[in-house]
């Protein structure tokens, strides 16, 4: 199955709902290069919970944004996208449907599914909802996070088809692993055998593992230490 993307960047600027954030991106419709670090023009801020190698690129389905819509009907004109800063915009990739380990194909690039997003406070500015990000994280329409494993040039002309399916385990049920299970070991070493998954994704599993505890939430949904 070929999927026909929209394509964003965006610019690290001061924004009033988010602070200084690429949050907000412009569609790019003719070719780009896409590097080891991601698209050429896209930059990040917050590189804790944004860019580097495993974060390259992020992928939002563009049909969760009906669920917003509804949830929310007073910021209907907010959720279409790129409103949540992503740069690959597309209807028929979900969830359910992706897979840890993923290897796709776009233009001469290929990409690699790495991990779920993992919504983080500058989304509650952005929608004037004090626990967004919160809500985003508990009902799984979080999208995910690629790896370049081959550079490229790439366009919204360009389908994203898949190569390989490398793991069993769904984005959706990452989520479910990460966010809303309660501690299981089981779990944990389950996630950590997808291949692909990031470095960042796979310190985590450890550190619960190793220190028989799941970590706090509170500083990347919420901006507060806790």
């Amino acid at each position: 199955m070929q999927i026909h993307p929209q394509v964003y960047i965006g610019e690290v600027k001061a924004t009033l709902d988010c602070g200084q954030s690429a949050i907000h991106k412009r569609q790019v419709d003719g070719p780009l290069p896409l590097g080891q670090l991601g698209l050429e023009g896209d930059e990040q801020a917050e590189k804790r919970f944004h860019g580097g190698p495993d974060r390259a690129l992020c992928h939002y389905p563009a049909e969760h944004y009906q669920f917003w819509a509804n949830a929310y009907p007073e910021l209907e004109s907010l959720f279409t996208p790129p409103a949540f800063g992503e740069n690959i915009s597309t209807q028929g990739m979900t969830e359910e449907n992706v897979f840890i380990g993923d290897i796709y194909a776009w233009g001469d690039a290929r990409i690699q599914v790495t991990q779920p997003r993992s919504p983080c406070y500058k989304l509650n500015g952005l929608t004037g909802v004090e626990n967004f990000s919160q809500i985003m994280q508990e009902n799984g329409r979080c999208g995910w996070l690629y790896r370049v494993i081959k550079t490229g040039s790439v366009s919204a002309a360009t389908p994203i088809t898949l190569l390989s399916r490398n793991s069993d385990i769904s984005v959706q049920e990452a989520i479910m692993i990460a966010f809303h299970a309660p501690f299981d070991e089981e779990l944990y070493q389950r996630l950590l055998g997808a291949a692909g998954l990031s470095a960042s994704w796979s310190l985590t599993m450890q550190n619960r593992l190793e220190h028989r505890r799941i970590e706090e939430f509170s500083h990347r949904l919420f901006g507060k230490r806790g």
